[in-house]
């Protein structure tokens, strides 16, 4: 396949671009401030939010399917706008979508979603996320939103610096002891997101693991791949101390795992099998 990753320069988006290439695909990335490190891809500055922009690209690579990991948190119009903009280019162009969308959209007042479970997001970045999902279900509707979860790697996620920042008391903050999610690794997500991207399925699909861990036991966990003292993590509620958010969102991909090769493993059997990182 001819895959463009937008958003590539990202952490999920480097690990994309990465197994692509490995798996013999012709790869170009976008990037919006810096491109990533890796040689042998075409990369393209993109701004998202410039609908006539992201036309123009996809029109002029010309990719078999376009992969979207774009997004930014506090901002609507790269997550919800750029994401209605990258399934109109790739609707005009007729190629194919996959789209990358995330928990968020959901509450946690029902603890447990399958992928027919209807958002109901109750902060602003789920709310920018589910608008997206509903762009692109309606744009394009023959592609595939993926919702996944917290997406954590070999040692460069935000959460795992999060985690080691506070350990070495680099930073102030506390793991959430009730906000708890189904982690993915990285490597199984964007295996998971190639395999749907090269198939000829729609709709949405959930791509998370099997572990419901909190934020704390996560944070634990790291500590004791990488040679920290996960007993000097500190701990605190969302519900007391942290922003608003949903608390208990578990991520059903049984339905999903189920068609899928690509094994999608829990966060307790990842992050004990691996080799212990440095201490910091």
């Amino acid at each position: 396949m001819k895959v463009l990753v937008v958003g590539g320069s990202g952490f999920l988006g480097g690990e994309l671009v990465r197994q692509a290439r490995a798996a013999g695909h012709d790869v170009a990335a976008t990037y919006l401030t810096r491109p990533g490190g890796d040689d042998g891809v075409v990369w393209r500055a993109l701004d998202v939010r410039r609908r006539d922009d992201v036309g123009a690209l996809v029109a002029a690579v010309r990719p078999d399917v376009v992969v979207n990991a774009a997004y930014r948190q506090s901002d609507w119009a790269i997550t919800a706008d750029g994401a209605a903009h990258v399934a109109l280019a790739a609707a005009a162009s007729a190629v194919r979508l996959v789209h990358v969308s995330s928990d968020a959209v959901f509450s946690g007042a029902a603890v447990h979603y399958d992928e027919t479970a209807v958002p109901d997001p109750v902060n602003p970045y789920g709310a920018a996320k589910a608008a997206a999902e509903t762009a692109v279900r309606a744009i394009a509707p023959h592609g595939v939103v993926v919702r996944t979860s917290l997406i954590i790697g070999d040692g460069g996620s935000p959460q795992e610096a999060f985690v080691h920042d506070l350990a070495a008391g680099r930073r102030d903050g506390v793991l959430f002891t009730d906000d708890i999610r189904c982690p993915v690794h990285v490597a199984d997500l964007a295996a998971a997101l190639l395999e749907l991207a090269a198939s000829a399925r729609t709709g949405t699909h959930h791509v998370a693991g099997p572990d419901a861990v909190s934020r704390y036991d996560l944070g634990r966990l790291i500590a004791r791949r990488d040679g920290l003292d996960g007993a000097a993590l500190p701990a605190g509620t969302r519900a007391a101390s942290g922003p608003p958010g949903p608390l208990d969102v578990r991520l059903d991909s049984r339905a999903t795992q189920t068609v899928l090769q690509t094994r999608l493993r829990g966060a307790r059997e990842f992050l004990t099998a691996g080799t212990v990182r440095p201490r910091d």
